[in-house]
């Protein structure tokens, strides 16, 4: 099977440091799941957007899933945290599991999820 193409998320500076999260939909395991990416400590990081207590997306309004304070990805149904950069559930009623991770890969072009089955490779987006 050939290697999927990367998908363009969006571009670089629609990522804001802490802020928002750009969403999107994602092939995971031969579904379409809702997604996001967010910017944190400079880089991009991808995740499937469900809580790991209730499948629920974390955004209760398009985007916002970093608590107040910027630390933590917050789940508004349930107010689990997870650390944005590894996806661990550090506090709530899923202490301990993981957000699922999605690929992502930034360059000067933007910021691109990469598929399951696509390979990274230096000459690629």
């Amino acid at each position: 099977m050939a290697d999927a193409a990367p998908v363009l998320i969006c571009a670089g500076d629609a990522l804001k440091e802490r802020g928002l999260a750009v969403r999107f939909k994602a092939r995971v395991g031969g579904e379409t799941r809702p997604a996001f990416v967010v910017r944190y400590q400079g880089r991009a990081y991808g995740w499937v957007n469900a809580c790991r207590h209730l499948p629920l997306e974390l955004d209760l309004v398009d985007g916002r899933v970093f608590d107040l304070d910027g630390d933590y990805l917050v789940c508004s149904a349930h107010g689990a945290l997870y650390a944005p950069d590894s996806g661990l559930c550090v506090a709530g009623p899923c202490a301990g599991a993981s957000l699922t991770p999605l690929a992502v890969h930034e360059n000067d072009a933007g910021v691109y999820h990469l598929p399951e089955n696509h390979t990274l490779t230096t000459d690629a987006t």
